[in-house]
Protein backbone atom coordinates (compact mmCIF):
# COMPACT_ATOMS: atom_id res chain seq x y z
CA UNK A 1 0.00 0.00 0.00
CA UNK A 2 1.60 3.36 -0.67
CA UNK A 3 2.17 5.82 1.71
CA UNK A 4 0.33 9.14 2.15
CA UNK A 5 2.54 12.23 1.82
CA UNK A 6 3.21 14.31 4.50
CA UNK A 7 1.99 17.05 2.68
CA UNK A 8 -1.59 15.52 2.00
CA UNK A 9 -1.79 14.87 5.78
CA UNK A 10 -0.37 18.31 7.30
CA UNK A 11 -2.80 20.24 9.52
CA UNK A 12 -1.01 23.45 9.18
CA UNK A 13 -3.02 25.70 7.00
CA UNK A 14 0.28 28.04 5.49
CA UNK A 15 1.63 25.32 3.44
CA UNK A 16 1.69 23.65 0.55
CA UNK A 17 3.99 21.06 1.46
CA UNK A 18 5.13 19.00 3.99
CA UNK A 19 6.28 22.56 6.30
CA UNK A 20 4.48 22.96 9.09
CA UNK A 21 5.49 26.73 9.21
CA UNK A 22 4.69 29.41 7.28
CA UNK A 23 7.88 29.72 5.08
CA UNK A 24 9.34 32.63 3.24
CA UNK A 25 9.58 30.83 0.20
CA UNK A 26 5.58 29.72 0.53
CA UNK A 27 4.83 33.20 1.76
CA UNK A 28 6.87 34.56 -1.48
CA UNK A 29 5.25 32.07 -4.19
CA UNK A 30 1.66 33.13 -2.58
CA UNK A 31 2.38 36.87 -2.29
CA UNK A 32 4.29 37.55 -6.04
CA UNK A 33 2.90 34.12 -7.99
CA UNK A 34 5.62 32.60 -8.22
CA UNK A 35 9.65 32.23 -7.74
CA UNK A 36 11.73 35.33 -6.10
CA UNK A 37 15.71 36.27 -5.68
CA UNK A 38 16.30 38.18 -2.95
CA UNK A 39 19.93 39.83 -3.64
CA UNK A 40 22.12 40.46 -0.12
CA UNK A 41 23.69 44.26 -0.68
CA UNK A 42 26.40 45.82 1.61
CA UNK A 43 25.98 49.67 1.20
CA UNK A 44 28.71 50.64 3.15
CA UNK A 45 26.76 51.39 6.63
CA UNK A 46 28.32 50.97 10.10
CA UNK A 47 25.48 51.16 13.50
CA UNK A 48 25.66 53.06 16.41
CA UNK A 49 27.22 50.47 19.14
CA UNK A 50 30.42 50.67 16.46
CA UNK A 51 30.69 54.38 15.91
CA UNK A 52 30.55 55.49 20.06
CA UNK A 53 26.77 56.75 19.52
CA UNK A 54 25.71 54.01 21.89
CA UNK A 55 29.04 51.84 22.57
CA UNK A 56 32.13 50.72 20.58
CA UNK A 57 33.04 47.41 19.20
CA UNK A 58 29.65 46.15 17.54
CA UNK A 59 27.84 43.03 18.75
CA UNK A 60 30.45 40.52 20.11
CA UNK A 61 29.24 37.90 17.36
CA UNK A 62 29.21 40.30 14.56
CA UNK A 63 32.13 39.71 11.80
CA UNK A 64 33.91 43.11 10.19
CA UNK A 65 30.96 42.65 7.79
CA UNK A 66 28.40 43.45 9.48
CA UNK A 67 26.54 40.07 9.53
CA UNK A 68 26.76 40.84 5.53
CA UNK A 69 29.74 38.25 4.88
CA UNK A 70 27.69 36.95 2.12
CA UNK A 71 26.36 40.22 0.44
CA UNK A 72 28.05 42.03 -1.92
CA UNK A 73 31.45 44.44 -1.92
CA UNK A 74 30.72 47.92 -0.84
CA UNK A 75 33.20 49.12 -2.66
CA UNK A 76 30.74 48.40 -5.76
CA UNK A 77 27.69 50.36 -6.60
CA UNK A 78 24.25 48.68 -5.95
CA UNK A 79 23.85 48.03 -9.40
CA UNK A 80 27.20 45.99 -9.56
CA UNK A 81 25.84 44.04 -6.21
CA UNK A 82 22.74 43.00 -7.62
CA UNK A 83 24.13 42.52 -11.01
CA UNK A 84 26.34 40.31 -9.66
CA UNK A 85 23.96 38.45 -7.16
CA UNK A 86 21.38 37.98 -10.00
CA UNK A 87 24.00 36.04 -12.08
CA UNK A 88 24.66 33.68 -9.14
CA UNK A 89 20.83 33.00 -8.40
CA UNK A 90 20.35 32.44 -12.08
CA UNK A 91 22.11 29.28 -11.83
CA UNK A 92 19.67 27.90 -9.53
CA UNK A 93 15.93 29.34 -10.59
CA UNK A 94 14.67 32.33 -12.30
CA UNK A 95 15.57 36.03 -11.24
CA UNK A 96 12.88 37.74 -13.40
CA UNK A 97 11.31 39.16 -10.01
CA UNK A 98 14.36 40.57 -7.30
CA UNK A 99 13.98 42.07 -3.78
CA UNK A 100 17.40 43.99 -2.87
CA UNK A 101 17.90 42.83 0.74
CA UNK A 102 20.00 45.80 2.29
CA UNK A 103 21.36 43.29 4.67
CA UNK A 104 25.06 44.40 6.39
CA UNK A 105 24.98 46.53 9.21
CA UNK A 106 21.93 49.09 9.98
CA UNK A 107 20.58 50.02 6.85
CA UNK A 108 18.54 53.33 8.24
CA UNK A 109 21.71 54.74 9.97
CA UNK A 110 22.26 57.64 7.80
CA UNK A 111 21.14 60.84 6.40
CA UNK A 112 18.03 60.43 4.47
CA UNK A 113 19.59 61.82 1.30
CA UNK A 114 22.27 59.20 1.83
CA UNK A 115 19.36 56.78 2.30
CA UNK A 116 17.79 57.79 -0.56
CA UNK A 117 20.33 57.90 -3.38
CA UNK A 118 21.16 53.54 -2.13
CA UNK A 119 17.46 52.65 -2.05
CA UNK A 120 16.43 54.39 -5.29
CA UNK A 121 18.94 53.13 -7.45
CA UNK A 122 18.41 49.21 -6.07
CA UNK A 123 14.51 50.37 -6.67
CA UNK A 124 15.38 51.56 -10.34
CA UNK A 125 16.81 47.65 -11.13
CA UNK A 126 14.87 45.63 -13.70
CA UNK A 127 12.48 43.12 -12.28
CA UNK A 128 12.47 44.94 -8.56
CA UNK A 129 9.05 44.14 -6.90
CA UNK A 130 10.15 44.82 -3.34
CA UNK A 131 12.84 46.13 -0.83
CA UNK A 132 14.34 44.35 2.49
CA UNK A 133 16.04 46.95 4.96
CA UNK A 134 17.80 45.17 8.22
CA UNK A 135 18.43 47.89 10.58
CA UNK A 136 17.80 48.68 14.51
CA UNK A 137 14.65 49.90 16.37
CA UNK A 138 16.97 52.93 17.98
CA UNK A 139 17.80 53.94 13.95
CA UNK A 140 13.81 54.64 13.06
CA UNK A 141 14.52 58.94 13.06
CA UNK A 142 11.33 60.43 12.06
CA UNK A 143 12.09 61.72 8.54
CA UNK A 144 13.60 57.75 7.52
CA UNK A 145 10.59 56.43 8.72
CA UNK A 146 8.62 59.61 5.79
CA UNK A 147 10.62 58.15 3.70
CA UNK A 148 10.25 54.39 4.25
CA UNK A 149 6.57 55.23 3.95
CA UNK A 150 6.87 56.80 0.56
CA UNK A 151 8.91 53.38 -0.14
CA UNK A 152 5.89 51.45 1.03
CA UNK A 153 3.27 52.97 -1.32
CA UNK A 154 5.57 51.63 -4.35
CA UNK A 155 6.82 48.39 -3.62
CA UNK A 156 6.45 45.70 -0.87
CA UNK A 157 8.67 46.99 1.93
CA UNK A 158 9.98 44.97 4.62
CA UNK A 159 11.98 46.35 7.98
CA UNK A 160 13.70 43.63 9.29
CA UNK A 161 15.23 44.81 13.26
CA UNK A 162 17.41 42.96 15.02
CA UNK A 163 15.64 42.22 18.66
CA UNK A 164 18.07 38.68 19.36
CA UNK A 165 17.01 38.75 23.08
CA UNK A 166 14.27 40.55 25.26
CA UNK A 167 16.66 40.38 28.35
CA UNK A 168 18.64 43.50 28.78
CA UNK A 169 21.16 41.20 30.71
CA UNK A 170 22.06 39.61 27.76
CA UNK A 171 21.75 42.80 25.84
CA UNK A 172 24.64 44.09 27.82
CA UNK A 173 26.62 40.86 27.45
CA UNK A 174 26.31 41.00 23.88
CA UNK A 175 26.84 44.65 23.30
CA UNK A 176 23.56 45.28 21.54
CA UNK A 177 23.37 48.82 22.93
CA UNK A 178 19.98 49.47 23.47
CA UNK A 179 17.47 48.00 25.93
CA UNK A 180 13.67 45.94 25.12
CA UNK A 181 12.20 49.13 26.44
CA UNK A 182 13.76 50.66 23.49
CA UNK A 183 12.97 48.40 20.63
CA UNK A 184 9.59 48.18 21.31
CA UNK A 185 8.97 52.13 21.15
CA UNK A 186 11.07 51.73 18.02
CA UNK A 187 8.64 48.82 16.77
CA UNK A 188 5.56 50.67 17.38
CA UNK A 189 6.70 53.78 15.75
CA UNK A 190 7.62 51.61 12.88
CA UNK A 191 3.96 49.96 12.89
CA UNK A 192 2.15 53.03 13.27
CA UNK A 193 4.31 55.96 10.78
CA UNK A 194 4.65 53.35 8.08
CA UNK A 195 1.91 51.01 8.34
CA UNK A 196 2.08 48.82 4.72
CA UNK A 197 5.46 48.11 5.80
CA UNK A 198 6.08 44.25 7.46
CA UNK A 199 8.39 44.23 9.89
CA UNK A 200 10.89 41.12 10.91
CA UNK A 201 11.81 40.46 13.90
CA UNK A 202 15.51 38.48 13.96
CA UNK A 203 15.95 36.41 17.56
CA UNK A 204 18.88 34.49 18.03
CA UNK A 205 18.94 31.29 20.06
CA UNK A 206 22.60 30.38 21.98
CA UNK A 207 23.19 33.43 23.28
CA UNK A 208 26.10 33.01 26.40
CA UNK A 209 24.21 33.02 29.74
CA UNK A 210 20.77 32.45 28.47
CA UNK A 211 18.85 29.01 29.44
CA UNK A 212 15.85 27.32 27.38
CA UNK A 213 13.47 29.15 29.54
CA UNK A 214 15.18 32.50 28.66
CA UNK A 215 15.25 32.21 25.18
CA UNK A 216 11.48 31.07 25.06
CA UNK A 217 10.65 33.98 27.20
CA UNK A 218 12.49 35.85 24.19
CA UNK A 219 9.69 34.08 21.87
CA UNK A 220 6.37 34.48 23.94
CA UNK A 221 7.29 38.50 24.09
CA UNK A 222 8.02 38.31 19.95
CA UNK A 223 4.68 37.10 19.55
CA UNK A 224 2.94 39.41 21.81
CA UNK A 225 4.16 42.20 19.17
CA UNK A 226 2.71 39.74 16.69
CA UNK A 227 5.43 40.78 14.01
CA UNK A 228 4.75 39.77 10.05
CA UNK A 229 7.84 37.65 9.66
CA UNK A 230 10.50 36.37 12.16
CA UNK A 231 13.73 35.17 11.78
CA UNK A 232 15.22 32.45 13.73
CA UNK A 233 19.26 32.33 14.14
CA UNK A 234 21.71 29.98 15.73
CA UNK A 235 24.69 31.70 17.28
CA UNK A 236 27.57 30.97 15.17
CA UNK A 237 30.89 31.58 16.50
CA UNK A 238 32.98 33.43 13.92
CA UNK A 239 36.67 34.12 13.83
CA UNK A 240 37.96 37.38 14.70
CA UNK A 241 34.99 38.77 17.21
CA UNK A 242 35.02 39.19 20.62
CA UNK A 243 32.41 35.89 20.57
CA UNK A 244 35.76 33.90 18.95
CA UNK A 245 37.93 34.76 21.76
CA UNK A 246 35.54 33.90 25.01
CA UNK A 247 34.60 30.63 22.76
CA UNK A 248 38.47 30.14 22.82
CA UNK A 249 38.78 31.03 26.28
CA UNK A 250 36.33 28.33 27.38
CA UNK A 251 33.88 30.40 28.41
CA UNK A 252 31.13 29.98 25.65
CA UNK A 253 29.65 26.42 25.05
CA UNK A 254 26.85 26.52 21.22
CA UNK A 255 24.01 24.68 21.62
CA UNK A 256 24.22 21.11 20.25
CA UNK A 257 21.79 20.39 17.07
CA UNK A 258 19.22 18.34 19.50
CA UNK A 259 19.13 21.03 21.51
CA UNK A 260 18.69 23.75 19.07
CA UNK A 261 15.95 21.72 17.07
CA UNK A 262 13.84 21.17 19.85
CA UNK A 263 14.19 24.83 20.76
CA UNK A 264 13.25 26.23 17.37
CA UNK A 265 9.85 23.68 17.47
CA UNK A 266 9.68 24.95 20.42
CA UNK A 267 9.27 28.44 19.42
CA UNK A 268 7.39 27.52 16.38
CA UNK A 269 4.68 25.97 18.49
CA UNK A 270 4.62 29.33 20.55
CA UNK A 271 4.79 31.95 17.06
CA UNK A 272 1.38 33.29 16.21
CA UNK A 273 0.31 30.74 12.95
CA UNK A 274 0.19 33.64 10.54
CA UNK A 275 3.63 35.29 11.21
CA UNK A 276 6.22 34.14 7.98
CA UNK A 277 9.38 32.07 9.53
CA UNK A 278 11.76 33.58 7.08
CA UNK A 279 14.86 31.76 8.71
CA UNK A 280 15.38 28.90 10.89
CA UNK A 281 19.12 29.16 11.34
CA UNK A 282 21.62 31.12 10.20
CA UNK A 283 24.69 30.54 8.29
CA UNK A 284 28.17 31.20 9.16
CA UNK A 285 30.69 32.12 6.61
CA UNK A 286 32.69 28.84 6.01
CA UNK A 287 36.00 30.37 6.27
CA UNK A 288 35.36 32.17 9.31
CA UNK A 289 32.86 29.50 11.57
CA UNK A 290 34.63 28.36 14.44
CA UNK A 291 31.56 26.45 15.64
CA UNK A 292 29.32 24.50 16.01
CA UNK A 293 30.38 22.32 13.37
CA UNK A 294 26.93 20.88 13.04
CA UNK A 295 25.30 23.75 11.86
CA UNK A 296 27.64 23.29 8.29
CA UNK A 297 25.01 21.18 7.02
CA UNK A 298 22.25 23.19 6.95
CA UNK A 299 19.75 21.49 5.27
CA UNK A 300 19.84 18.58 7.86
CA UNK A 301 18.68 20.67 10.71
CA UNK A 302 16.05 21.82 8.47
CA UNK A 303 15.18 18.22 7.75
CA UNK A 304 15.54 17.56 11.19
CA UNK A 305 13.70 20.41 12.70
CA UNK A 306 10.67 18.90 10.18
CA UNK A 307 10.89 15.45 11.17
CA UNK A 308 10.51 16.73 14.80
CA UNK A 309 7.40 18.69 14.14
CA UNK A 310 5.81 15.77 12.42
CA UNK A 311 7.28 13.31 15.23
CA UNK A 312 5.54 16.04 18.01
CA UNK A 313 2.28 16.33 15.74
CA UNK A 314 3.11 19.47 15.81
CA UNK A 315 2.81 23.30 13.61
CA UNK A 316 3.12 26.68 14.18
CA UNK A 317 0.87 28.27 16.74
CA UNK A 318 -0.53 25.39 18.24
CA UNK A 319 0.91 26.48 21.01
CA UNK A 320 0.22 30.80 20.39
CA UNK A 321 -2.33 32.49 23.12
CA UNK A 322 -2.53 35.61 20.83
Amino acid sequence: MKKTAQRYTNPYKNSDSNKRYFSYDYYLRKKFGSKVSKIMIDAGFTCPNIDGKCSCGGCIYCSGRGSGDFAGSPLESITEQIDKGVKMMSRKWSTEKIIPYFQAHSNTYAPVSVLRQKFEEALSYEGVVGLNVATRADCLEDDVLSYLAEISERVALTVELGLQSVHDTTAKVINRGHSFADFKIGYERLRRLVPKAEICIHIIHGLPGEDREMMLATIKEVAKLSPDQVKIHLLHVIDKTRLAEIYREGNYIPLSKDDYVDLVCDSLELLPADTVICRLTGDGAPDLLLAPEWSRKKVSVINDIDKELYRRDSYQGKLCSN
